[in-house]
């Protein structure tokens, strides 16, 4: 039997199974354990340059696995203050710890507020009927 679905309580989550962590005026993002199932092996992660700007639900990479290529979608608009490059070698990292290791940025937040309309884990866990 497969092993649960794991949805972090400390988390905030968009619909398009990005996770996001405030720390501070620091977010950290990084895709959900639901979407790493869901695409399977990963095998390459396109990573935006530090210093670039994201905006909220727009696009700021490209993540390959074996079955499927989608786009990343930011939580939060600011500035890229780091990016994960051991994806770059590793990005199986994303698979086998994907709130840990497998995180893909971090973005000094332009407004905290945006957070609020993200979803809290049991509308994520709604979203994704766990």
């Amino acid at each position: 039997m497969e092993a649960s679905v794991q949805i972090r309580d400390d988390l905030k989550y968009t619909k398009e199974h990005e996770w996001v962590k405030l720390d501070g005026e620091i977010a950290t993002v990084g895709i959900t354990d639901y979407a790493q199932r869901e695409l399977g092996d990963v095998v390459f992660v396109e990573l935006p340059q530090v210093g670039s700007l994201v905006e909220q639900m727009k696009p700021f990479g490209v993540i390959e696995a074996v079955k499927a290529v989608s786009d990343l979608f930011s939580p939060v608009t600011g500035e890229v203050t780091e990016v994960n490059t051991k994806l770059e070698s590793q990005s199986n990292l994303i698979n086998s710890d994907p709130y840990g290791e497998g995180w893909i940025i971090k973005v000094k937040v332009k407004d905290p507020k945006e957070l609020d309309g993200l979803l809290s884990p049991a509308d994520y866990r709604k979203l994704v009927g766990v």
